[in-house]
């Protein structure tokens, strides 16, 4: 399969304690009540999957995998059995971790804050005529985390081996830029679909992956867009107006495929 050589390069990826605070706010818990034997559970469930798409991780994303394993593990002694910590102050082995999660949050939201202001601030002069309350834009995928994307992939790729016989022969017969084809006839410039419905005719785990490394790419080639109503809420995939720029990155993507 094309997609088991097929590096994946994401400008928008997020660091380890980004995709944490993604995983607190998914479970909805308090940060300091978190569970350190699901939220590694679940972070090496994401570090498998990028993995399964042979996505470049940062070295980081491992670190922060061994450190969880270790914290995990310390949780699982009895009390009298755990290892003795210098510059501990609490028992909890929790607590370094909830402490630079705690510090990372206001950081970020700090930095949220003072983008929202800018955005204001931008606007501040201009001439704004009424107009009636519309309904509010879907966000883009731009705003909204990638860990939510790698969570959609989940389901799908979940739903499908629960749906179907894994022991068959795999059949390699798509490549990325096949299917990259196949998108761009499928959508017409405007037209939008569910994500999941991307994956409805596949038939191999293999088409799932080059399914969905596709997508990466054409985000990356700016012809496709990724929109969510709300946190963790359905994905929708729409196909960008056709643009000068989008042009000539599909014209050479098609090159260098030639």
């Amino acid at each position: 399969m094309e997609g088991a050589d097929y590096k994946v390069k994401l400008d928008i990826f997020e660091g380890p304690l980004d995709l944490l605070l993604y995983l607190i706010k998914k479970d909805e818990v308090d940060i300091h009540n978190i569970s350190i034997s699901r939220i590694t559970s679940q972070y090496l469930d994401y570090i498998d999957t990028f993995r399964l798409l042979n996505i470049d991780l940062a070295a980081e994303f491992i670190v922060m995998a061994a450190n969880l394993m270790y914290l995990k593990s310390r949780t699982l002694l009895p009390r009298q059995d755990q290892p003795p910590e210098e510059d501990a102050e609490e028992d909890d082995p929790r607590w370094e971790l909830i402490r630079q999660l705690i510090e990372y949050k206001k950081f970020k939201d700090a930095a949220g804050f003072l983008s929202l202001k800018e955005v204001e601030q931008e606007g501040s002069f201009a001439y704004q005529s009424e107009k009636p309350d519309l309904p509010e834009e879907p966000v883009s995928l731009a705003e909204v985390s990638i860990f939510d994307l790698i969570r959609a992939f989940q389901n799908v790729l979940k739903r499908f081996e629960e749906s179907h016989d894994l022991g068959d022969i795999v059949d390699d017969r798509y490549t990325v830029a096949d299917k990259i084809e196949m998108l761009l006839f499928r959508f017409a410039p405007g037209q939008a679909a569910r994500f999941d419905s991307l994956f409805e005719t596949a038939t191999t785990k293999a088409e799932v992956i080059v399914t969905f490394l596709a997508v990466l790419e054409l985000m990356k080639m700016n012809q496709f867009v990724l929109r969510q109503t709300h946190l963790l809420g359905e994905i929708e995939i729409e196909r960008r107006l056709h643009t000068a720029a989008a042009h000539i990155e599909e014209e050479e993507f098609e090159e260098s495929e030639a």
